[in-house]
């Protein structure tokens, strides 16, 4: 008498474990899809799945109806960045909606990089199969991103990148290019002895370090001095950007112009208009939100540069739909279109 298969034979077969074989069979989380095709073949060649079973499975698995959970977690940004990510997500969600893929969302509400770690583990316990994520580029962080990849839950971060982490791809923009050009805007508003003050948001996530590190390296190579240019960390937070930019307008107040690389535009235009400086400070800024235009309309800042961050909420879980129904890879980083807002163009972007 032929033995009956077992899930062991099925595991020797297709060179996995058995508790990778029961997740394939009872369409559970965490496996990728190059093992899920081989358990699919291991289990055709040695009998255990009965025929019919496995051509649906495997017709599921070609049309990339297998069901899918995914996860995002959001830093505790407010205001035009979480409204466009927010949309993003949302839009895929109505795209997916006959495609068996859901779609969970953590929002931290501190800065402390422990919450990342828990909202991770909360996706996780609801089963989710992929991430999103925007989170400080910091080692624990790192790591967890690492033991993911590991256990082949792909993960793709957007707006700002962790990459030396096992992330699978990134989708912002090129943050040191974008600092490079608000430089040579600035450069050609100012006199070459022109003092700056430079206002990032947190320099722990690593789009804001790399916009930052854009930015003086072109100041560098058009020969402004390290003594003119003073930077100050605001944590996108309206009073501390208004109180920061104050005080220093206050101790040095033949500043040429602000360089806002971070959020909380109003409060630096705010603080300016208090030392009655408007229009004689050159600001540049990033992103188009409503206030922004506003302040372009009347010449409280000068350009902002735009990125698209509704792209950033939108593309990873594209991407992580494709990679775990249809075994598709992305690339490892897509970068949106860099423009140039002022005054004059603003009614078109």
């Amino acid at each position: 008498m032929k033995k009956r298969p077992t899930i062991q034979m099925v595991a020797d077969q297709a060179g996995v474990s058995r508790g990778t074989v029961d997740r394939v069979i009872n369409n559970r989380a965490h496996v990728s899809p190059d093992v899920h095709a081989r358990v699919l073949d291991a289990l055709k060649k040695t009998g255990y799945l009965p025929a019919q079973q496995f051509h649906q499975r495997n017709l599921q698995m070609k049309t990339g109806s297998l069901p899918v959970k995914l996860g995002v977690v959001l830093p505790n940004w407010t205001g035009h960045f979480r409204s466009e990510i927010l949309r993003g997500i949302e839009t895929a969600r109505a795209e997916f909606e006959d495609l068996q893929v859901e779609i969970f969302t953590e929002e931290c509400r501190t800065d402390v990089p422990q919450e990342v770690l828990e909202l991770i583990d909360s996706l996780l316990a609801k089963g989710v199969q992929g991430l999103s994520i925007c989170a400080p580029s910091l080692p624990s962080i790192i790591a967890r991103v690492n033991e993911l990849q590991n256990e082949n839950i792909p993960v793709i971060t957007f707006n700002s990148d962790l990459p030396h982490s096992g992330r699978l791809a990134f989708v912002g923009q090129d943050y040191h290019q974008s600092g490079r050009i608000a430089a040579e805007l600035l450069s050609k508003c100012i006199p070459p002895s022109g003092n700056i003050l430079t206002a990032v948001g947190n320099l722990e996530f690593d789009g804001h370090k790399k916009r930052l590190g854009g930015f003086l390296e072109r100041m560098k190579e058009l020969e402004f001095d390290d003594s003119q240019i003073c930077v100050i960390e605001t944590f996108n937070d309206y009073q501390i950007t208004y109180r920061k930019i104050l005080e220093h307008l206050q101790q040095i107040p033949e500043t040429h112009a602000i360089y806002m690389a971070n959020r909380s535009v109003a409060g630096c235009t705010e603080a300016v208009k208090t030392m009655d400086k408007k229009g004689r400070i050159r600001i540049i800024c990033h992103d188009v939100t409503e206030s922004t235009r506003l302040l372009l309309k009347d010449g409280s800042i000068d350009f902002t540069i735009t990125q698209d961050i509704f792209r950033q909420g939108y593309l990873p879980l594209v991407f992580l739909r494709e990679r775990l129904q249809k075994g598709k890879k992305p690339g490892s980083g897509v970068h949106s279109a860099i423009s140039i807002i002022c005054s004059q163009n603003m009614e078109n972007n």
